[in-house]
């Protein structure tokens, strides 16, 4: 989105809205990494150097240390964005293309919502979700309509990250409120930090850290938004305007990584996806008007 019709929307919306246009470049930037580095190398090496930067923001911070109540939420957090998600999307896009995640990906904000109800006490409405099912329906008859659904030996791996990310969606959006979506997001990291680098280097010894530009770039990414900056807004969003309404902005999330699909790894996308990205965002709109 523009930055001035950003800047008109609801704080909520605006910092979902920011962070799922980072987490929209995920999938191809995984993709590349992918390339050339090992997936275990690609998704703790993200982990480590985002767990890095986290403990020198809290440190500059200053912040408090979770409560013993909250390091159990935490802990979930860490489990579901930064180890669950990462490592079974790269071990997913070693052998399907970054559209093709898309597609599966596509349920994130339904389970997102589910999620919300199970982990965050929130109670959506029919009509919201009803609005949720639309853009869901929009998403899934698009990527059909393009040929890329179909069963693949990976979509169990995705539907595993799928199931990871909503759950530390819904945990990081509830310990936001009264954390921090920032906070959130760095206490995560560095509690899962020796883990990540453990295994970052036993994947870099293992396989050798011989790539491409283009892989150490994507690995970039995904380590500094990916992992890290796009939390802040993603979490800040979630905790101000609800986790199941603000996830509902992930409906735009396919489409936009599909049009990064075509113009970073040359993978095709018809005409259809501004007619569906309307759809969409329609959708998205009638989830954050319902109560």
């Amino acid at each position: 989105m523009p930055g001035a019709l950003i800047a008109r929307l609801p704080a909520g919306v605006a910092l979902g809205a920011l962070g799922i246009l980072g987490f929209s470049f995920s999938l191809p930037a995984t993709r590349l990494a992918v390339a050339d580095l090992d997936p275990w190398l690609v998704a703790f090496g993200r982990a480590s150097v985002a767990g890095v930067l986290a403990a020198a923001y809290l440190a500059l911070a200053r912040a408090p240390r979770p409560t013993p109540a909250q390091w159990r939420s935490v802990a979930i957090v860490a489990g579901g964005v930064v180890v669950g998600f990462p490592l079974a999307i790269s071990l997913a896009l070693e052998a399907q293309t970054a559209a093709h995640g898309a597609v599966v990906v596509a349920i994130l904000p339904a389970a997102t919502a589910v999620a919300a109800v199970a982990r965050a006490g929130e109670r959506p409405s029919a009509r919201f979700w009803f609005a949720s099912g639309a853009g869901l329906a929009a998403v899934l008859a698009f990527v059909v309509a393009q040929g890329l659904a179909g069963p693949q030996a990976g979509d169990l791996l995705l539907l595993a990250a799928v199931g990871a990310c909503a759950v530390g969606y819904a945990e990081g959006g509830a310990l936001a409120r009264s954390l921090g979506g920032a906070v959130t997001i760095c206490w995560a990291l560095v509690l899962a930090l020796p883990l990540s680098v453990a295994v970052a280097a036993a994947a870099a010894l293992a396989t050798g850290l011989d790539a491409g530009a283009t892989s150490w770039l994507g690995l970039a990414y995904v380590s500094l938004v990916s992992m890290f900056l796009g939390f802040f807004a993603w979490y800040a969003g979630l905790a101000r305007g609800g986790v199941a309404r603000i996830g509902q902005i992930q409906l735009a999330q396919p489409v936009l990584t599909l049009v990064w699909s075509a113009l970073l790894l040359g993978e095709h996308v018809g005409p259809w996806t501004a007619i569906t990205a309307l759809a969409v965002l329609a959708c998205v709109a009638a989830t954050q008007r319902a109560r």
